[in-house]
């Protein structure tokens, strides 16, 4: 009786103590529910920010419209020099530029514009939903789908699981070269059972919903040749005439020798502002606003790419870990510029159509503006980004010469490694919202880093203030940083081609070295 009561006792307080030790959901607060107008108020206040300047509107007869007159394009025309240190001094050295400089435009970047990453993000354990064998075009491919969860035991009110493909040539003799786009991950083809294992699936299916509904027998006697799940067809026809146009993007890196990889933005951090206390950023808060200094979803999104890249470093040895690029189009083009310069890691990027916030200059007064992303997608950047279009607050006003850094140091942390930046033209949909002149400016004033550290710029004077933009088509592809403006919209599609044979010529590789070597 006595050992009993003793076993009832000890079992009653293990369970009170692992209650203790494991508090249940209900335990933690809940996570802040705010709509973007008020988690933009919430910040403002943080902020001491009573009004800002609005944005340009992109429409050309509303009376606030973007200027797109030159001559009043630049008023504050003389940017931060990218060699010159905070105390005046002139960085002369590689050394000088790794150990001083771009430390301190790492931390203006990060406290002022893009936020900082936590030192306490939890890790991500990444798992292989599915592995396939499919084609891309007519070179088969090994497809994988993953899942990468981040531990989120801190706070298991917010589940973020991030959703990635990794697609390479069946027939690689060696590791390859990777491109990890920021789009939807999907397997490009996914392998179909053929007829007669179709025909077992649908006599099982039949039989099952018969037993559930036995009125569905009647239907199915009547229609005998009918089956619930028809037969999938991949599109691809090898026999059919060849479409108008390039490739698209994974058939050509594919046919090339190369891999991809698809990873999914939102299902890291959600791109609007009401997501704020959710995805990573509202996991690491445990559901609670940003401070001014967090980072915003540009920085998350490279921060998901980050991870991918050590999933990719670690457990694939088909992939050529050294040569892994970042691409991504628009938004994703800021996220792609963004990754590739706070993430060294990463060898090589296609920047597409980034504007402001990516390539283009915040100081030029073109199409989009700060004033566009502190009061619009303010939740791209950090919280103190908001401040340079305040036109009354506890500081005064603050205007986007008041920014420490600019675009061009942007594109100077990628240095030296392989940087491409495309754009197209209005006329097709790359609208003159997004700058070129002012991307282009910015890359021709990042060019003194690159040659500092020993690779090529874009072979033009680094005079920003004077340099022209090329002509469309015509492409500045001899250095590591690159430059093409073509003559689609707002895609970097009809430059893929011009990319991967200018970054296969950069990083020494071929085809036929990947498949026979």
């Amino acid at each position: 009786m006595k050992k009993t009561l003793f076993l009832t006792f000890l079992a009653m307080s293990t369970q009170v103590i692992a209650q203790q030790m494991q508090p249940a959901a209900g335990h933690y607060p809940p996570p802040v529910t705010f709509t973007a107008e008020q988690d933009h108020d919430n910040m403002m206040k943080q902020l001491g920010i009573k009004a800002l300047r609005p944005g340009p509107s992109g429409d050309e007869k509303a009376p606030n419209h973007a200027n797109y007159d030159e001559a009043l394009a630049n008023p504050y025309p003389n940017l931060p020099d990218v060699l010159t240190l905070k105390n005046g001094k002139k960085v002369t050295t590689p050394a000088q530029w790794w150990n001083q400089r771009r430390p301190e435009i790492l931390e203006d970047f990060e406290r002022e514009v893009y936020g900082r990453i936590p030192k306490n993000v939890p890790s991500v354990n990444w798992r292989v939903k599915v592995t396939d064998r499919e084609f891309v075009g007519f070179t088969p491919v090994i497809a994988k789908q993953l899942i990468g969860h981040v531990d989120n035991s801190a706070y298991p009110l917010i589940d973020v699981n991030i959703n990635m493909t990794l697609v390479v040539p069946a027939n690689a003799k060696a590791p390859v070269p990777i491109l990890m786009m920021f789009a939807p991950s999907a397997l490009p083809a996914p392998a179909q059972p053929p007829k007669e294992d179709l025909e077992k699936i649908n006599d099982a299916v039949k039989e099952l919903l018969v037993k559930a509904h036995p009125e569905l027998k009647e239907i199915f006697d009547r229609y005998p040749a009918y089956n619930p799940i028809a037969a999938q067809t991949s599109g691809f026809n090898p026999f059919a005439p060849r479409p108008a146009g390039d490739p698209p993007t994974a058939q050509q890196l594919i046919a090339d020798g190369w891999g991809y990889v698809l990873i999914d933005p939102s299902s890291i951090q959600a791109d609007n502002g009401a997501g704020l206390t959710r995805g990573i950023i509202g996991l690491v808060n445990k559901g609670q606003p940003r401070r001014p200094d967090d980072w915003g979803a540009l920085r998350a999104w490279s921060w998901g790419a980050a991870r991918a890249l050590d999933y990719l470093t670690v457990n694939e040895p088909m992939v050529d870990a050294k040569h892994v690029g970042i691409e991504g189009v628009s938004r994703y083009g800021k996220a792609a510029l963004v990754t590739l310069a706070f993430e060294p890691r990463f060898a090589l990027g296609l920047i597409g159509s980034s504007g402001e916030g990516g390539a283009k200059l915040h100081r030029r007064n073109w199409g989009e503006a700060v004033e566009s992303l502190t009061g619009g997608e303010y939740y791209w950047m950090a919280g103190n980004f908001i401040k340079y279009g305040a036109s009354e607050a506890s500081f005064g006003s603050k205007t986007s010469n008041d920014l420490p850094v600019d675009a061009h140091e942007l594109i100077a942390l990628c240095a030296p490694r392989l940087t491409f930046i495309s754009y197209g033209i209005p006329e097709q949909g790359d609208a003159k919202w997004l700058d070129h002149q002012g991307s282009y400016m910015a890359a021709v004033a990042a060019g003194p880093v690159f040659k500092l550290l020993g690779a090529k710029d874009l072979g033009v004077s680094n005079d920003y203030h004077t340099e022209k933009m090329p002509g469309v088509n015509i492409g500045l592809l001899n250095g590591e940083l690159a430059w093409r403006q073509h003559d689609g919209g707002h895609t970097d599609a009809p430059n893929v081609k011009y990319f991967i044979k200018w970054a296969d010529q950069m990083i020494g590789d071929n085809t036929t070295a990947r498949t026979k070597r």
